[in-house]
Order: structure tokens, then C-alpha cells, then sequence
């Protein structure tokens, strides 16, 4: 019998893993079985950043309902560098806590609902037909740049209010922003997303001045209406929302269908069970967010001392949660490492537990359901066109840089 002194003890034994190598990015789940065969709260320095790295799910899942784990800022407040980038994260909800992440999330909330973004649904199936005759004659395309990259545009533009002709700047905005907050970033990189919050800061705010004049059926003119109904929301908190949504509508989306495409590749058995069986699409996108997080990785903060199964983290003390760690705990899951579209129940932690659920759940769902039947119903024989897959450098996000395919 193991006391929690030992477990302690364990949890605290160094080890001889770098997140710096090519296997974090191509297949990370055999490093996060290694951690957590350590302990499943391993505590050390990883890819240079000290804290908790937590792979066990019973242990996420405790952390991530936990009021006295606060999210945390991802660039420290107190320099004066990348002032832009840093003022628009302080007023995103992702990065507020308890009162003020209550208020934001309750204004925004409404429009996310199963039922509103059921709505969306005749718009997304329209989409995604569009898209997929554009690339019908070639009997080729990029997954991620013809199809999940321009609908997740045409979408969060349409529920946003921003013009769809300007989509094409969504992918260098949202992939320049995503590299500021993952543990990859260089000085290049967050000089490089300053200046792109500049831009986006400059847009919106001329956005947000023209729906002033002329309110319209949209997100942004539904937040500015609250606000002259004396609901409390900042003009920064607008604009910051404006920006976390065109950020987050996007990274979640395109890496949950392009990712969720490439398992069924991979797994042709459930390929063509799907494809036989098209009424088990949502337990199969449950399966997919499981088996491949879009979002790999959430940090947190402890406000105080905090007892986690046995294993004590101290105030101030860095947590990072490997949330595709858990989603492939054998001690939750059965047979973790296989792809089974059946599986249910599946209580997977792909878009986060807790106050800080993703808000767009409901949306990416829905935009992977349709964009990946709909494939599957129109393009037969489709077939991986590489032996050379890259994934994009990144720690926090599971995300393919390209996904080229072939189909009749």
C-alpha cells in the first residue's frame, strides 16, 4: 500500500522528458502515458515552464471544478511589452474569474445555446455543400484549407456580423494570436501577435462604430444593444469579446473536423461504419474530440493550498492539464488508444469541465457533425494524399497543418 507521502514523493520524481521534441507534435500521447505512469500529478519543468502537469482524469476533472484554481493570464501583466496583445487578454471572459467571467459569459451565453445554434443549421449544411462543389471537378483538396478553415469562417462572420468577403484575414489573425498563449511561443512570435491585435483592434472598433449607427441581426449589434440597456460591459470587454470569438471560433472548428477526418482515415473500419450508419454522427464527434482534443492543454492557477488525490499543490503554484492526457486515461476509458464512434458514455474533457466549459461547444459540434457527413456522403473513396503529415509547433492545440486527400 502506496501512503500519500509516497504518492507525494513520486509525483515529485524528476524525469527525463523534453516537450521540445518532434514526437510532442506528431503523437503526444506516448509522452503522456510515460508521465502519467510516473504519477498522474507530475510535478517538474517541462519545455522550460515549471509547474503541475496533471494527465489522470479523475485528478483534471477535480482541478477544473475547483473555484480556488483561477485561469490564468498568459503573458505576465507587469512588463510593458506587447501592451496591446496583453490588454485585450485581460479583458477576454477566457481570462477573467468568478464575478466578472459570470458577467461576460452570461451576456454572450444566449447566443450559443443548443436551440439558437440549431438554427444556424440549414446556413452550415449550405456552407459546406458550396465549399465541397468548388473542389468536386479537381477530385483533390486540402481538408484544412478548402473546407474546415473557410467554413468555420463563413460561420463565426455570419453569427459575428463581419463581412464574408474578409474571412480570407480570419486564418493569419487567429493563427498568429493562438501562438502568443502555447508554450512555443518565441519574442517573434508575441511581437508578431501585437501587432496583429493592433490590426484587430483598429477593425473592430470601425465594426463595432458602424453597428452603433445601424444596429443589425448579429452578435456584435446584440452586445452593443445590452449595453445601452445598462447591462455592465466596457467598450474594451466588447472588443475583446469580438476578438476571442473570431479566435476561438475558429481553432476549435478546424482542428475538430480536420482532425476528426483524419482519424476515420486512419480507421477505415469506422469509416465505413459511419458512413453506412449516418445517425451515429454525434456519438462519433464525441468520439473525436476524445480521441484527438482540438485543445490539448489549459493552465490554471492555485489561489491556496489545494489537496488533489492525495498530492498537495501550494498557493501560487502553476497547474497545466493535459486535457488530451486525460481524455486517454485507461482508468476512465476503456480500450483509450482505439478510435470506436460507438462509445457511450463518453464524458470527455476536449472542451474543457466546470465555469470554464467552451462557450462555442454547441457550435463546433454542430459545424463537425455536418461538415464530416457531408463529406463523407459526396466524395467516395476519399483517400490520405501524403505519407508525410505535419502538424502544426504547438503544445496547447492538436493541429494539422495540412490534410491533402483524393476522392472520386
Amino acid at each position: 500500500m502506496i501512503n500519500d507521502s509516497q504518492q507525494q514523493l513520486k509525483a515529485l520524481k524528476p524525469m527525463p522528458i523534453s516537450f521540445s521534441s518532434h514526437e510532442i507534435f506528431s503523437n503526444p500521447y506516448p509522452i503522456y502515458e510515460k508521465l502519467r505512469a510516473n504519477h498522474p500529478m507530475y510535478k517538474g519543468t517541462l519545455f522550460k515552464y515549471p509547474g503541475w502537469y496533471v494527465t489522470g482524469y479523475k485528478e483534471a476533472v477535480a482541478i477544473l471544478k475547483d473555484r480556488h484554481f483561477k485561469n490564468r493570464l498568459p503573458l505576465p501583466q507587469t512588463s510593458k511589452k506587447y501592451q496591446h496583445l496583453k490588454n485585450v487578454q485581460n479583458d477576454m471572459m477566457l481570462f477573467k474569474n468568478q464575478h466578472d467571467h459570470k458577467r461576460l459569459r452570461m451576456l454572450v451565453s444566449k447566443e450559443f445555446t443548443p436551440n439558437v445554434i440549431e438554427g444556424y443549421r440549414p446556413y452550415i449544411e449550405k456552407v459546406a455543400n458550396d465549399l465541397l462543389n468548388q473542389v468536386k471537378h479537381k477530385k483533390e483538396m486540402d481538408v484544412v484549407a478548402d473546407f474546415a478553415f473557410p467554413l468555420a469562417s463563413l460561420i463565426i462572420a455570419e453569427i459575428l456580423g463581419v463581412p464574408a468577403e474578409e474571412r480570407q484575414q480570419f486564418r493569419e489573425w487567429a493563427v498568429s494570436l493562438v501562438q502568443t498563449i502555447d508554450f512555443t511561443r518565441s519574442r517573434a512570435m508575441l511581437e508578431n501577435g501585437n501587432d496583429t491585435t493592433k490590426r484587430l483592434i483598429i477593425y473592430f472598433k470601425e465594426l463595432i462604430e458602424q453597428r452603433k449607427k445601424v444596429l443589425q441581426n448579429d452578435l456584435i449589434s446584440k452586445l452593443i444593444l445590452k449595453k445601452q440597456q445598462g447591462y455592465t460591459l466596457t467598450d474594451d470587454e466588447l472588443l475583446a469579446t469580438c476578438i476571442l470569438l473570431i479566435i476561438a471560433g475558429h481553432e476549435t472548428t478546424v482542428n475538430l473536423i480536420s482532425n476528426s477526418v483524419l482519424a476515420l482515415l486512419n480507421n477505415p473500419e469506422q469509416f465505413m461504419l459511419l458512413k453506412e450508419n449516418p445517425l451515429l454522427i454525434e456519438t462519433a464527434v464525441e468520439e473525436f474530440l476524445r480521441y484527438e482534443s482540438p485543445t490539448q492543454m489549459t493552465a490554471r492557477i492555485a489561489s491556496e493550498n489545494r489537496e488533489i488525490n492525495g498530492t498537495t499543490i501550494k498557493k501560487g503554484e502553476q497547474v497545466y492539464i493535459l486535457l488530451g492526457a486525460a481524455n486517454r486515461d485507461p482508468q476512465t476509458f476503456h480500450n483509450p488508444n482505439m478510435l470506436d464512434i460507438t462509445r457511450n458514455p463518453n464524458p470527455h474533457l476536449a472542451f474543457g469541465y466546470g465555469v470554464h466549459f467552451c462557450l462555442g461547444s454547441s457550435l463546433a459540434r454542430l459545424e463537425a457533425q455536418i461538415a464530416i457527413q457531408t463529406l463523407l456522403q459526396r466524395m467516395d473513396n476519399l483517400q490520405i494524399d501524403t505519407q508525410d503529415l505535419k502538424w502544426r509547433k504547438l503544445i496547447g492545440f492538436r493541429s494539422l497543418q495540412e490534410l491533402p486527400v483524393i476522392f472520386n
